[in-house]
């Protein structure tokens, strides 16, 4: 997420003439329909397996509300506005992710990963911290705060490009999308943090939540090595806002904004490097430095002729639009919604969606799915500067 490029973005569009919006290239045809505009900057979307059916969207600013049988709960779940440091709109900090246990229904744990306010100075901007909770053992539509256990937490050097996705995955691990510790152009050590192995920044973390305060898997690629974090999975990573699990295969997706050119969309495996700052999308970004040819290209990659900064989504699994089947949507912060097709080379094959909102009239936040693999788009509208949750549904 890099929204304090937005209005600039946007002067850019008006001037120009340049759009953003929703043109589309697709035969598909999807509509988007209102679950709720009542929230503030949404940022993250879970339906726990419990049953309930019961929706869950994180707000940015430090609150995680609940919508039930369609209609969002005056009272949040979790409010810890308290600890959250979100200063402005333009903020890359905030309540950023979160996700429920596998095991939710039966010890009612979930984790949030947020930015904590710290004593400033130079090299320390704030801090990220991934806390578990427990829900109330006398109410299910409420936390209980006094079970909070502080799972990670680390030094940020600059206020931007924090991630903060965390999503469990098939495998039961807890996955922790983390930013290259910000500013621009990962000015970090001699060739900064995203090719740097000894650092959790610009990295895809994998650890066992069930070892308190956790446990690394010993099948992680680095276990064992000298100088290097064994809870990193994947590396070269500018700053992955949004990862997902494909719900059939288990395969792991991440949206990794970019720096001023290029925009990508990452298919992650165990170990790789996706080349930041070398690279960036599948283009030389800092020919200086040493190359470590054993980078990946991302499976799509675009330029600021299409969107400013990318929004990773899901891949469609749900019934309602067989037509989307096994494509992996996404879009981007200025509005646009893409749906990526598997046409088994380097490159997947990109159309872009049509969807029933006027082209400029959102911000793409997030992406969220539910238990039947339905998705929704978590925006602000720039009309009125809600926060709005919509689900995507058959269009006309």
């Amino acid at each position: 997420m890099n929204k304090k490029v937005v209005f600039s973005a946007l002067l850019v569009v008006f001037s120009f003439g340049l759009s953003y919006g929703q043109n589309s290239t697709s035969a598909i045809k999807i509509g988007v329909r209102l679950i709720s505009d009542q929230l503030a900057y949404p940022t993250a979307f879970a339906e726990p397996k419990d049953k309930s059916g019961r929706l869950f969207v994180a707000e940015q600013k430090g609150k995680i509300r609940i919508i039930s049988k369609g209609v969002l709960l005056e009272r949040p779940f979790l409010d810890i506005t308290e600890d959250v440091l979100m200063m402005n709109s333009g903020d890359e900090m905030g309540l950023l992710g979160f996700a429920f246990h596998p095991l939710f229904a039966e010890n009612g744990k979930f984790y949030v990963f947020f930015s904590k306010r710290v004593q400033r100075k130079p090299g320390l901007d704030h801090r990220s911290v991934i806390r578990e909770y427990r829900v109330s053992a006398k109410d299910p539509n409420l936390a209980d705060k006094t079970t909070a256990r502080e799972v990670m937490s680390y030094d940020e050097p600059e206020s931007n490009h924090n991630g903060g996705d965390i999503k469990f995955g098939p495998d039961g691990f807890l996955y922790i999308g983390i930013g290259d510790g910000g500013a621009y152009n990962d000015l970090h050590g001699e060739f900064g943090n995203g090719q740097n192995l000894n650092v959790v920044f610009g990295k895809i973390l994998r650890i066992d939540i069930d070892k308190p305060p956790y446990g690394i898997p010993a099948d992680n690629p680095f276990v064992g090595k000298e100088n290097v974090r064994p809870e990193i999975f994947a590396y070269g990573f500018r700053n992955p806002w949004r990862i997902s699990f494909d719900k059939v295969d288990g395969r792991l997706f991440a949206g990794d904004v970019g720096q001023k050119n290029w925009e990508e969309i990452d298919l992650v495996t165990k170990g790789g490097n996706y080349g930041w700052r070398v690279r960036e999308g599948t283009h030389i970004k800092t020919p200086g430095d040493p190359d470590p040819k054993n980078w990946i290209n991302p499976i799509i990659d675009y330029g600021r002729q299409e969107g400013i900064s990318v929004t990773g989504g899901y891949v469609y699994r749900g019934r309602q639009i067989p037509s989307l089947s096994g494509k992996y949507i996404f879009g981007d912060l200025m509005g646009p919604v893409w749906a990526l097709t598997d046409v088994k080379k380097e490159l997947w094959s990109k159309e872009k969606l049509s969807i029933s909102r006027d082209p400029g009239s959102w911000q793409i936040y997030s992406f969220g799915e539910d238990q039947a693999g339905e998705l929704y788009i978590l925006s602000v509208l720039m009309e009125s500067g809600k926060g709005a949750v919509y689900k995507i549904v058959p269009g006309k």
